[in-house]
């Protein structure tokens, strides 16, 4: 993997396989800056590059504040190029659209604003059970229109309608019971523990070209969306993880995955 990027906001830890993105910003609970969006997406990028990294886990310093959104103290962080077609928070909501490699989102406080596009934007999500989530905007004369486009195939129009018009958060068992996150536990990591147990013996070749058909058809018809799974279906079975792991099948042993 090429160099780490240095950034005293956002830190970068290989654990393994995994990558650990931990936003260092606890006295502001974790606040959103310019160099934790370029941390972010940049450490994505190489992350989706590197065939090594089997999976990446977005948290908060702390245990107050998974991310507390956009940092307001600063006072700029409202202000735009507007001759700019795209955002930099936009931008990684696209990203990790794209991404091959399952983000996963570790709640471990309080996950408000941008925060909530942050966990909403990963592909699973664990709780602690003193994690609170809401979208306080409108208390600042403002709406998380961004975080509605993540936000919105997560949560019914009328629970997000209520968080969004009201500024009223829920607590992670509600989040859970709306299935907004996978997992609530008094210890998060053995959430993160759990599910990553359950993913890195599985396939690296049949998870990321998954999640790609996944993603894909998030937003197609069902007439597409058919033809293009029936593309996909005979190249899942080309790979040479699908041939080892039909061999092992057969032969009654764990396979050898080679990610390809």
């Amino acid at each position: 993997m090429p160099e780490t990027p240095k950034s005293n906001e956002l830190r970068e830890e290989m654990r393994g396989p995994v990558m650990w993105l931990t936003i260092d910003r606890e006295e502001r609970r974790n606040a959103i800056s310019g160099a934790v969006l370029t941390g972010l997406g940049d450490a994505i990028a190489r992350a989706n590059n590197d065939s090594a990294v089997r999976a990446v886990v977005i948290t908060g310093a702390g245990t107050r504040a998974f991310c507390a959104g956009a940092d307001l103290q600063s006072g700029t962080s409202f202000k735009f190029d507007y001759a700019a077609p795209y955002q930099g928070f936009a931008n990684l909501f696209r990203q990790a659209r794209q991404s091959t490699v399952p983000l996963i989102a570790r709640v471990n406080g309080a996950c408000m604003a941008g925060g909530m596009g942050l966990m909403a934007m990963c592909d699973m999500a664990v709780a602690s059970s003193h994690a609170v989530f809401g979208l306080p905007e409108v208390k600042v004369g403002l709406f998380p229109a961004q975080v509605l486009s993540v936000l919105g195939g997560l949560l019914p129009r009328r629970v997000l309608a209520e968080m969004c018009i009201t500024g009223e958060p829920i607590d992670a068992a509600q989040a859970l019971e709306l299935n907004l996150v996978n997992r609530v536990s008094d210890d998060v990591d053995e959430s993160v523990d759990w599910l990553l147990g359950r993913m890195l013996d599985k396939s690296p070749a049949a998870i990321r070209r998954g999640l790609y058909t996944m993603k894909k058809i998030e937003a197609m018809a069902f007439e597409e969306s058919m033809a293009f799974t029936e593309s996909q279906i005979g190249l899942f079975a080309l790979t040479e993880d699908a041939a080892e792991g039909q061999l092992a099948f057969r032969e009654k042993r764990k396979p050898q995955w080679s990610g390809r």
